[in-house]
């Protein structure tokens, strides 16, 4: 008797992992919302399962039934692993056959991307290399090289499965682009040309309403919903940051979009003068070029490298013209988009904004009717989804630091990481400010969370951890 109980209940977890997944960058749909009743308070002392040492990286849990996958930095290979989800066990490894890593942002890492899978095929992009695709035993199924995008900070945005295809947005200083790949076999099954867009690290959004599917990509200063079939352009919306960082989601019939950078906040924006003037008073060899040295001090010089598009160390005419232009168009704001339409609907189609007290690069989440949000120095906000009115803005959680992670739902809870790892969990359910807890895991969060089955997982800078009760 003893004996078959110990089996049963051996059995009993792995038969309930097989039926939950968190298959991309904030899980199902891209939405944020996780399965189970993950706890509210947990340490390295209360509700820890497991914790395993990690490769430095900051993509997030891919998670498919028992296996969990993810992609680091180790000995300077590019690599992605796969690890056991009861116990955190390393299963598999294998390394991306990049010729040479991309640079990154000082705080950043190559290993951003987070995989994504269909269940049968798991998808890893790096920046450095391209597109690989492995099944869940570590067999190389394709891959697909592809050029490392023009941007000093490296690539961000992740990849995801749709329409039985891989969709990559290659948002970069020049040449920007949009691809979508056969997910059985890497086969190119059409490509979008983004030139006009600029370097941007948001990852695309599968809006489902109407019984349709519609791509969603956030870029400097428009946000854009293509057909899945072959990437035609439906519709546009104007009003976004010069770089959009932040994902979108969706819930209600409504497409929730967050985007915010510097000089974008009326009363605080950067102004550039017209080239002709500028290279009058600072082109010291008048050979109508402008190098980093004949910039002076201040915010402008600051962004020479997004100023000098193609990096060859000389901005033209031409490159100047376009930041400069983008500096007086770009608005920073959380903003309601309603279904439908097509062209330019930004004047039709934009249901509520709001203007103040924006996330940087962590992406807002819907939960119970209610949008959040957080700021970086741990302000949160909140705004009824439908209305958009304020149910509190600003408000401090104590948990100051900035905040690269999105946050994730469960349970009626929103979970939202600070780089210094504190995990504030809030209460979803309530039109005011309620902080149910502040988990200190005392090391660097970049990644996001994910929540399966009442276990939140997360991944520091060194090691990755389950949490349940």
């Amino acid at each position: 008797m003893t004996s078959r109980l110990a089996l049963l209940l051996l059995c009993l977890p792995i038969s309930g992992l097989a039926e939950s997944h968190w298959p991309q960058f904030r899980g199902e749909g891209g939405l944020g919302i996780g399965t189970g009743k993950p706890p509210v308070e947990f340490s390295a002392e209360k509700n820890m399962r497991w914790q395993v040492e990690v490769p430095h990286g900051h993509s997030s849990p891919c998670i498919w039934g028992d296996k969990i996958a993810l992609t680091g930095l180790d000995g300077g290979k590019l690599v992605t692993f796969c690890l056991n989800r009861a116990d955190g066990r390393e299963l598999w490894r294998v390394a991306a056959p990049a010729e040479k890593i991309e640079g990154a942002h000082r705080i950043g890492s190559p290993a951003t991307p987070t995989c994504c899978t269909d269940g049968e095929r798991l998808i890893a992009y790096f920046g450095s290399y391209g597109v690989l695709a492995y099944d869940w035993s570590g067999k190389e199924l394709w891959k697909k090289p592809l050029p490392a995008p023009v941007v000093e900070f490296g690539t961000s945005a992740s990849p995801i499965i749709a329409d039985g295809k891989v969709i990559i947005v290659a948002d970069q200083d020049v040449g920007s682009y949009m691809i979508a790949l056969d997910v059985k076999t890497g086969a190119e099954a059409w490509r979008v040309d983004r030139g006009e867009f600029r370097r941007g690290f948001s990852s695309p959004f599968v809006w489902k309403h109407d019984g349709i599917e519609e791509l969603i990509v956030c870029g400097s200063l428009w946000v854009r919903g293509y057909d899945l079939k072959d990437g035609r352009q439906r519709w546009s919306v104007r009003g976004m940051a010069r770089v959009a960082n932040a994902s979108p989601v969706a819930a209600d019939g409504m497409l929730l979009v967050s985007s915010w950078n510097v000089g974008g906040d009326e009363g605080d924006r950067i102004e550039m003068e017209p080239f002709e003037a500028f290279a009058a008073a600072n082109d010291a060899n008048k050979d109508g070029l402008l190098t980093l040295e004949e910039f002076p001090n201040g915010p402008i010089k600051a962004r020479y490298s997004q100023i000098d598009a193609d990096k060859d160390g000389k901005v033209t005419k031409t490159e100047y013209e376009v930041i400069r232009g983008m500096f007086a168009d770009a608005v920073n704001q959380l903003f309601a988009i309603k279904p439908g339409g097509s062209g330019d609907i930004t004047d039709t189609h934009v249901i509520w904004q709001v203007n103040k007290h924006l996330p940087y690069v962590s992406s807002p989440i819907v939960a119970n009717g209610r949008v959040f949000t957080m700021k970086s120095g741990g302000l949160a906000s909140a705004y009824d989804a439908k209305s958009g009115s304020p149910l509190f803005q600003a408000e401090r959680v104590d948990a100051s630091g900035d905040y690269y992670a999105s946050a994730v739902s469960a349970d009626g809870r929103i979970y939202i990481t600070s780089q210094r790892g504190t995990v504030v969990v809030l209460d979803a359910t309530s039109d005011t400010l309620k902080v149910l807890a502040r988990n200190d895991l005392k090391a660097s969060v970049f990644a996001s969370p994910a929540i399966v089955d009442g276990v939140i997982y997360i991944r520091t800078d060194k090691h990755l951890y389950a949490f349940g009760e």
